[in-house]
């Protein structure tokens, strides 16, 4: 062994032992001298400021005695051919401690997934940065990597360390922005973050961009994630994979988890969950944003943690516990996304590395005013990589079957909710956000080449062109859009006094003009319950008995228009008070029989919906539905049909007045016997028991007669010859 190792600049040092340096591991670890005699010497350094003495023990029973050099740096030279070591130091109170090193050990991200990253191009994004447990050179640990380009310096923090960042700082991967260490002996739960040395000097500590589970609100911190999930929903799966969503049922139950029954966990609810959404017959539920957000008021939309499931109610695989159940029991789930805008608060992603990373730099283009928060950088392959990495994750770590973007229209249009003046064209002079289109045309047509069977489904709420048409024929790509027209329209018109409603019939029917422009889905969501409208109940006129006519009748109108269904949770059952995340739904309503017999007619809704095709399997085709309207046509009575593939047809007939229509003469599309499968206006859902004895005769030329119930919706099913029984012989 030589005297001494090769010297190294102070400043050097310095900054290595402060956590300042790009390169730790160039410094510190192990590394080869080329001093030897005739051979190579080899330099190992490590940093344990105030040790009194400092031993590298390596796995061949060699032990090296190293010398205190600079700054708490110590060093020392092997002849021989190294082996792995660990570090023992003792201090002055007589305590020894003896640990791995994490500078001597090789990089855990490889260059494919260096390339990919700064290429903009790598779809499991999550599992090259973050956190990650591992064996690495046969040592349990956990591997940091993140993404911060125009850093000095990075240091990792966290309970391991005491939150001081000077024994960790983490190593540049060159060009790709990327920052890597491994570090051993951490477990799962330890709680992390980055400190991060910014270009003018600061440094700015920040949860972890990618991080997969986080800190409950008030907490901040990012946590290892270990998950030993094992799912069992795999003839779910490989249904999923072999349908076409826009040809089938679907229903949907929207629900804010932390009010639907406050105080459940993700496992808690799984039981209720599941025999409350079959009893009703909805075929999936869609949860508002369950990834980690610091403020309860947001409802979850401004989000910190794009890949953490929120901790407020259990860990990331208790969520998967309630998915898996769920698909188990045949119930789809749909999860809110919001790749929109993200808030400023200084530990998340806004300012990453100091400054604009994740946002647009041009306040113009980078701030929502109306929200007070950030918006993405979609011009930026970094910045749109990791949110299509984000919509695939939910899809294939949580099995998710679709994700509703909110707020789509803040998304395509550079002058959303700005003046004159606050607004930056794009390079063609318009008002269109090109980076944002092709940032959601990507996430589109990689999430249905990857997942065969999903939806994904915009909420967009003007008309821009081609928002479920295919990526290849210039559309965005989305499965669905909701409805926005249909749900204001029809809101203002169900609003109105029966009286006046026959001047505003268009409000109603209007619809019918665009319906099948798009794939569509009618959204009656938690937006339209809140901010001062009411609830549901609250929005229908007239007394007690006329406000839950209405809704049965406005329901009944809307499951049976084209487009799949989606409701707010508590409007089932007539929730009288406006919707608030602070509290529970109002069940006590179910003890009175009004109130559960609405709840009865939604779930029969569902029954009869799910049942006859022709109500579901042509949704987008103008061909299949026929306005009704001769000869005895009223402008309170809307009617149309429906038809499948095979023929089966069923009409709807809405009467809005607030009176019986008897006898009412309507062209039906074919003659014969027309069975009236659904009545909003029956007695055991509270009507007032108007009908047609269950049958109505259509003449040849298609012509009936019925009776139309006040404030009634009534479903007719055609019977063809399959469905008329033969006759008894006396």
């Amino acid at each position: 062994m030589t005297a001494t190792p090769p010297p190294l600049d102070a400043g050097l040092l310095d900054a290595v032992a402060h956590g300042a340096h790009h390169d730790p591991h160039s410094v510190l670890g192990l590394h080869a001298t080329g001093d030897g005699d005739g051979g190579t010497d080899w330099v190992v350094r490590t940093r344990r400021p105030l040790a009194d003495t400092v031993v590298a023990v390596f796995d061949d029973g060699v032990r090296v005695p190293l010398t205190h050099r600079h700054a708490g740096i110590w060093e020392g030279l092997l002849t021989s051919r190294p082996t792995s070591y660990v570090i023992t130091a003792t201090y002055p109170d007589g305590s020894e401690y003896t640990a791995d090193d994490p500078y001597r050990h090789g990089p855990t991200i490889g260059e494919l997934d260096l390339h990919l990253v700064g290429e903009g191009r790598h779809e499991e994004l999550w599992n090259a940065l973050g956190a990650h447990l591992r064996t690495h050179d046969g040592v349990d640990g956990a591997s940091f990597a993140v993404w911060a380009p125009n850093a000095q310096a990075v240091r990792v923090v966290g309970d391991f360390n005491s939150w001081d960042g000077t024994g960790h700082p983490m190593r540049s991967m060159g060009g790709s922005g990327v920052w890597e260490l491994f570090v051993p002996g951490l477990r799962a739960g330890d709680r992390y973050k980055f400190e991060i040395l910014s270009r003018h000097g600061a440094w700015v500590m920040k949860a972890d961009p990618m991080a997969r589970r986080a800190e409950v609100a008030p907490g901040t911190a990012s946590v290892i994630d270990d998950s030993s999930f094992s799912w069992g929903d795999d003839a779910w799966m490989k249904e999923r994979a072999a349908s076409r969503p826009a040809e089938s049922a679907m229903s949907i139950y929207e629900l804010h988890f932390g009010s639907w029954r406050p105080g459940l966990s993700y496992r808690d609810a799984a039981d209720p969950l599941i025999e409350y959404v079959t009893d009703q017959g909805f075929t999936h539920v869609e949860f508002m944003p369950l990834a980690e957000h610091p403020f309860g008021g947001s409802w979850g939309y401004q989000v910190t943690g794009y890949f953490a499931p929120t901790g407020r109610f259990g860990t990331p695989d208790d969520l998967r516990y309630l998915i898996d159940r769920l698909h188990q029991a045949g119930i789809g789930v749909i999860m809110d996304w919001v790749p929109g805008h993200f808030p400023k608060d200084d530990w998340a992603l806004a300012r990453f590395d100091g400054e604009p990373l994740y946002e647009h730099a041009d306040p113009r283009r980078g701030e929502h005013k109306d929200w007070g928060t950030y918006i993405f950088d979609y011009g930026r392959r970094e910045v749109r990589n990791f949110l299509v990495a984000n919509a695939l994750y939910w899809l294939q770590e949580f099995h998710v079957d679709g994700l509703r973007v909110d707020a789509v229209a803040s998304m395509l249009y550079l002058d959303y909710s700005r003046n004159e003046g606050e607004w930056l064209p794009n390079v063609y002079g318009g008002r269109e956000n090109l980076d944002a289109i092709a940032f959601l045309q990507e996430v589109n047509a990689t999430a249905y080449r990857r997942y065969p069977g999903i939806s994904m489904i915009a909420e967009e709420s003007t008309s821009f062109p081609g928002v479920t048409a295919p990526t290849d024929h210039a559309g965005l790509g989305f499965g669905f859009k909701w409805n926005m027209g249909w749900m204001n329209d029809s809101l203002q018109y169900i609003a109105r006094d029966p009286m006046y409603r026959g001047h505003h019939e268009g409000e109603m029917s209007f619809s019918f003009v665009y319906a099948f422009s798009e794939n569509y889905i009618l959204p009656i969501s938690h937006d339209e319950v809140v901010h001062g409208k009411g609830s549901l109940f609250q929005r229908m006129p007239g007394d007690y008995w006329q406000k839950l006519a209405n809704l049965r009748a406005y329901l009944a109108y809307m499951w049976g228009h084209p487009g799949k269904q989606l409701l707010f949770m508590g409007q089932e059952f007539g929730q009288l008070s406006e919707w608030s995340e602070s509290r529970g739904l109002d069940w006590w309503l179910l003890e009175q029989p009004p109130h559960r017999q609405l709840q009865d007619f939604v779930a029969q809704l569902n029954r009869q919906y799910r049942a006859h095709s022709p109500l579901w399997s042509r949704d987008a085709d103008g061909s299949a539905f026929h306005r009704l309207g001769a000869p005895s046509w009223d402008p309170n009575v809307i009617a149309f049909s429906r038809r499948d593939h095979h023929g089966n047809t069923v009409a709807v007939i809405a009467n809005f007045s607030g009176v019986p229509l008897q006898p009412f003469t309507l062209d039906l599309p074919a003659p014969g016997v027309w069975e009236e499968i659904l009545n909003s206006d029956a007695g055991e859902y509270g009507g007032s028991g108007v009908g047609n004895m269950g049958i109505v005769h259509a003449d040849d030329n298609g012509r009936a007669t019925m009776v139309l119930p006040p404030l009634g919706v009534l479903w007719l099913r055609h019977r063809t010859p399959a469905h008329i029984p033969s006759p008894t012989r006396g």
